[in-house]
């Protein structure tokens, strides 16, 4: 064989120099494990020629390309670079090619689920998508034998992966519009021939020549004829090799044909895409013409579109609320609008304002209002609302928001832009305060001193704003939970005493641009009513818009779990261990871990004085799944109850020793949190601290800081703590114990072990590191893989266990 027994970096690095000199194959795209590019930028940036699969082992070509469709597919690569013209796959004996336009259907199956790992072949994802490439692959694949079909190899590359920028033609969806537009804008809009400064005072902007582009087929004939919603909604056309304005009421401007400069930059440039774009993605594209532009300034303007399901739900809780003839009893002012999708179904123009801080919003609503949307085109307008003063409002609004009397009755109907000025990175220090989102203008200015922290946000600007410029109003938003939860809104929450009528919450990530799994809520205040946010009962909604829940939203941050364990802090007595610091809600708890290294981010010392309560609070943050319902939930500071449980307090200690995030290395100093005697695991030699199960025996004398050792191999000093009897552990601990002992055991069985090994080290011994230096995620060895699943398993009963515990001791809010 070929490539015989060597790792998977070198067999990449020897198919690279042995198959591929003549390119670049040095390029790492996300987890793909092997890309080939041509050497040399051409006009239009470098094309990707394949994307492969390795694998070190003899494996089945489908299972392989599966694997690789799976990397692309979980990462949505295609939608952030251009596809190549070939997928392959190879091993050390084999390697394989399919053209991607062959399969590249596949990355557009409906409600399928790509969040699964690639590597794993027992998902039922993966064998869906084996059953469903299968017979394509049959049917385009090539495969070659590295020795044997050497010509032949060396042929189809030089005929084919050489020759591959022109042989595949990209499908266009609506994950792909936005990353080709911005391609066209560097290739395409330098050629087309006119002053964009002229057409940019009509209202016409580089996307609308984009679009005319997109909606033409291959031989250049505009696409729109059988489509009133497209050709009513193109402002510029593709016609006699040139473009036309097609709106009547400015087209006089640019009565001539728009031509372009260079046509074989032109055509060079399309012959990579399938026009127009697919069916099912027409109308989408059309409404969605505003992300057609950066984003920063979609982050500024507040581009995010809110879900049709979201907009009706939202309108049916303002019924409920406002009454059955709310909309005609008042007034209505969407001062975020977009495009207006929020204020779709409502049904008295007459009530009805919408503001935007884009013009060229403004001229999509106003096309709409021309083709029926029911709106005013005068209620319509271009207004800064975080900067502009409101003498600039039409004279009606105006009139509303200065007679208190109807102010009462205007409802600031509202999803805000959710961009904020800091992110992980600026905290850490790490990065800078993004330019121009919400930290320069004015109502950033003048209530930043009030609200605090909270500034940093802008749908919590609008908020200020409008409670303290339009009183008495009613607010019906979209937003995160921050305002009512989070500790560094206090300030906001102090100043802002409204009353919360209503909310209800759903999945964050079923908004357009809005990432992460997180809850948002649609809010409805009433500004005439002054309260201070304590709780309220929300209701829940799954993606799909079914009630699934209410769940209780509470303020409880000045009293968090933080504040409770820094109570027990002991800096006088020698550390065992460090907890690292974070932020007390569920979102933060992937920081959350046990730690023998003090990291640049504070840490907890954990010692003897204090183990069991640094248990409790490390188990209480980590037996409970984060999910985007809980993300924004905050840890609280408990009741007493949890004094007196000892049985909850062994069942704690014995969760933390065994969690996956209990990260103690022994090579970082002596190891305390062997849960084991050296006899009970056959250790080869004596460990070097038995501080742990002394602890558990209630061996450790009482008294203050002990000037003895816990053992005579032991030269550290420990602080002295006495349970003053040993721990009792509940039969789901002790299973967990049991579990723990076996695998503990067979990890001594081995050679050329580390007899001071902690669960971590363990866990590294069988589980390797990758060619990145993280630790893999499973072990080649079957007998670890099933000593350690039984510890999970056991570890997750125990879990169970806890969870009512956390209620009852009042760490969450039920």
């Amino acid at each position: 064989m070929k490539y015989k027994n060597i790792r998977e970096e070198e067999l990449k690095n020897k198919v690279g120099a042995d198959w591929f000199k003549a390119f670049d194959t040095t390029e790492i795209l996300g987890n793909i494990d092997f890309t080939v590019l041509p050497k040399q930028d051409s006009l239009f940036g470098r094309t990707p020629l394949l994307w492969a699969e390795a694998k070190t082992g003899n494996f089945d070509v489908a299972t392989m390309f599966v694997q690789l469709v799976l990397t692309i597919g979980k990462a949505r690569t295609f939608d952030k670079t251009l596809p190549p013209a070939f997928l392959g796959a190879f091993d050390f004996k084999k390697i394989a090619f399919v053209p991607y336009i062959s399969i590249q259907d596949i990355f557009y199956l409906n409600d399928f689920n790509w969040n699964v790992t690639p590597s794993n072949h027992e998902t039922k994802e993966f064998k869906l998508i084996k059953e469903r490439i299968e017979a394509t692959l049959n049917k385009n694949s090539s495969v070659y034998d590295y020795q044997t079909d050497e010509k032949e190899l060396k042929f189809f590359i030089a005929n084919n992966i050489a020759k591959a920028t022109e042989a595949s033609k990209i499908k266009i969806d609506k994950n792909n519009f936005i990353p080709i537009y911005i391609r066209w804008l560097e290739i395409v809009k330098p050629i087309i021939d006119v002053n964009w400064d002229d057409l940019k005072k009509a209202n016409i902007l580089d996307s609308d020549f984009y679009l005319a582009d997109l909606f033409v087929d291959d031989k250049d004939t505009q696409k729109i004829d059988d489509d009133a919603s497209i050709r009513d909604n193109l402002f510029v056309v593709f016609q006699n090799q040139g473009y036309t304005i097609a709106k009547e009421n400015i087209k006089q401007m640019f009565d001539a044909t728009i031509n372009i400069k260079n046509r074989e930059v032109y055509q060079h440039f399309w012959k990579r895409y399938k026009r127009p774009p697919i069916k099912q993605f027409q109308d989408y594209i059309i409404e969605r013409r505003d992300l057609l532009v950066p984003q920063d300034i979609r982050e500024r303007k507040g581009a995010f579109f809110t879900p049709r399901p979201w907009v009706e739900l939202s309108q049916k809780y303002l019924t409920d609320v406002l009454g059955e003839n709310w909309q005609d009893e008042y007034y209505i002012w969407d001062c975020a609008s977009g495009t207006g999708n929020l204020l779709v179904g409502l049904t008295n123009k007459y009530n009805i304002w919408a503001s935007t801080l884009d013009q060229a919003d403004v001229k999509v609503m106003h096309e709409r209002i021309e083709h029926g949307a029911n709106l005013l085109e005068s209620h319509v307008f271009q207004f800064d609302f975080l900067n502009d003063d409101f003498s600039k409002l039409p004279q009606g609004l105006q009139d509303i928001i200065n007679d208190p009397k109807k102010r009462k009755k205007l409802v600031i109907f509202i999803n805000p832009p959710y961009a904020e000025a800091t992110s992980a990175k600026t905290i850490s220090g790490t990065g800078e305060n993004k330019a121009n989102t919400s930290n320069n203008n004015k109502t950033y200015e003048k209530y930043k001193g009030i609200i605090g922290k909270a500034s940093n946000e802008l749908f919590t600007q609008f908020l200020a704003r409008i409670y303290g410029e339009i009183p008495n109003s009613k607010i019906a938003n979209f937003s995160k939970l921050k305002n009512l939860q989070s500790s560094n809104f206090s300030d906001f929450r102090q100043f802002f005493r409204a009353k919360l009528e209503k909310i209800f919450l759903v999945p964050a990530d079923t908004f357009d641009n809005v990432n992460g799994k997180f809850p948002i809520g649609f809010f409805i205040w009433d500004l005439e009513k002054e309260e201070l946010f304590k709780e309220i009962l929300a209701d829940v909604y799954d993606k799909n818009g079914n009630f699934i829940s209410q769940k209780t939203l509470s303020n409880d941050s000045t009293q968090s779990i933080n504040k409770w364990i820094k109570s027990f802090n002991d800096p006088i007595n020698s550390q065992i261990g460090l907890i690292v610091s974070c932020a007390p809600d569920f979102q933060h708890n992937n920081q959350l871990a046990i730690l023998s290294k003090q990291q640049e981010r504070y840490c907890f010392q954990i010692t003897a004085t204090n183990l069991l309560k640094s248990c409790i609070y490390f188990s209480v943050r980590k037996v409970i799944d984060a999910n985007w319902l809980n993300d924004r939930d905050q840890f609280l500071y408990p009741n007493d109850g949890w004094q007196t449980d000892t049985e909850f307090q062994s069942d704690c200690l014995t969760f933390a020793i065994f969690e996956n995030s209990n990260s103690i290395q022994s090579k970082f100093g002596i190891n305390h949190w062997i849960p084991f005697t050296e006899n009970e695991v056959n250790a080869k030699e004596k460990f070097e601290s038995n501080f742990m199960t002394d602890f558990i025996k209630g061996k450790i004398k009482s008294g203050k800081q002990d000037d003895g050792l816990f053992n005579q191999e032991n030269k550290t000093k420990l602080a002295s703590y006495s349970t003053n009897q040993a721990l009792q552990f509940s039969q789901e601990a002790s299973d967990v114990f049991d579990a723990g002992r076996e695998l503990w055991r067979y990890y001594h069985s081995q050679k050329d072990i580390n007899v001071n090994a902690s669960l971590y080290d363990i866990r590294e011994y069988f589980q390797g590191r990758n060619d990145k230096g993280r630790m893999n995620s499973k072990s080649t060895d079957e007998t670890y893989t099933e000593l350690i699943g039984n510890l999970r398993q056991k570890l997750n009963v125990l879990a169970q266990k806890i969870t009512p515990k956390i209620y009852e001791y009042e760490f969450l809010k039920q």
